[in-house]
């Protein structure tokens, strides 16, 4: 497979039995047995479509911030979205940004230009890719509210648009979740308004972040989606688990929506306080709690 590989791509973008704790923010994941890290979309295109023809496994992925990868790693290829794949262009009051910068520095971006609706996205470590793909959102924003347009490379390997519409956008989800469609590129309809008063939003936003999350820590963002007429973080409270740990996953001492990485936690650490997790609250508050962190890798 590298051989091959090596025919069609240049070597400075491959590396082969990468570990995966390098590129998540979890910091944990065995390695993958190829990862492919594109300066361009062609490269992007041309790798996908060799996995399809040879029938090899292949995972894409952006900047690992809502991804656990399990001990044995991952078989196959992995695409990483990336620095390689982040230019962005400002038309009038749209932006239009390749997947793989961080949505973080495109809420930056857009502030700068005096562009208002990214402010929520102060600080998100994910990439724009990522983002579209799961309707990320926070502080009463989402993706949704602000793309028209996402560009993608489907299964012929040809650039196709999807519109605002097609990606049937719900709760953390849209159509591109269960599909083989990679998101290259991105257009968002933003809002003119005063720049420092953007600024200054985001800055508040940023203040709540450092207070209320442990950003200081290895973690995944909110370990769980939020159900129906409840909060994750005081129920877990509730039942004393802020703190709580096995082996170097812990419940977050600053806010027990999120599991951190305390130290050396492997997969299985997080995997196993998680279902701890969901019987605790669903024993007490008959509460069915769901994961908004992607599980990849061999068991």
């Amino acid at each position: 497979m590298h051989k091959e590989l090596l025919k069609i791509l240049p070597a400075e973008i491959m590396k082969f039995n990468e570990p995966m704790k390098n590129h998540t923010t979890f910091q944990i994941g065995g390695p993958v047995d190829v990862m492919i890290i594109p300066h361009d979309r062609e490269q992007v295109t041309r790798a996908a479509f060799w996995c399809r023809m040879h029938k090899v496994p292949l995972f894409i992925f952006g900047l690992g911030s809502n991804l656990l990868v399990r001990e044995k790693g991952i078989r196959g290829v992995a695409i990483k979205i990336g620095s390689g794949l982040d230019k962005v262009t400002v038309e009038g009051n749209d932006i239009i940004a390749e997947a793989g910068i961080s949505i973080g520095e495109l809420a930056l971006i857009a502030a700068d230009h005096g562009l208002s609706g990214m402010e929520f996205a102060e600080g998100i470590p994910g990439s724009l890719g990522g983002a579209v793909v799961m309707n990320a959102g926070a502080y009463n924003g989402e993706m949704k509210d602000i793309v028209s347009e996402v560009t993608v490379i489907n299964e012929q390997g040809e650039l196709a648009a999807l519109y605002h519409q097609d990606l049937q956008f719900g709760y953390r989800h849209t159509i591109l979740q269960d599909s083989s469609l990679i998101v290259i590129a991105v257009r968002l309809q933003l809002t003119p308004g005063d720049r420092e008063t953007i600024i200054s939003r985001m800055a508040e936003l940023r203040k709540q972040r450092q207070q209320k999350q442990p950003l200081e820590m290895p973690s995944a963002g909110s370990t769980f989606r939020r159900p129906d007429g409840f909060y994750v973080g005081p129920m877990l409270e509730q039942l004393g688990l802020k703190g709580y740990a096995i082996g170097g996953a812990q419940v977050s001492e600053k806010h027990a929506g999120f599991i951190v990485n305390a130290g050396n936690a492997t997969a299985d650490d997080v995997l196993n306080l998680i279902t701890y997790i969901q019987e605790q609250v669903k024993e007490r508050f008959k509460v069915d709690l769901h994961t908004e962190i992607r599980v990849v890798g061999e068991e």
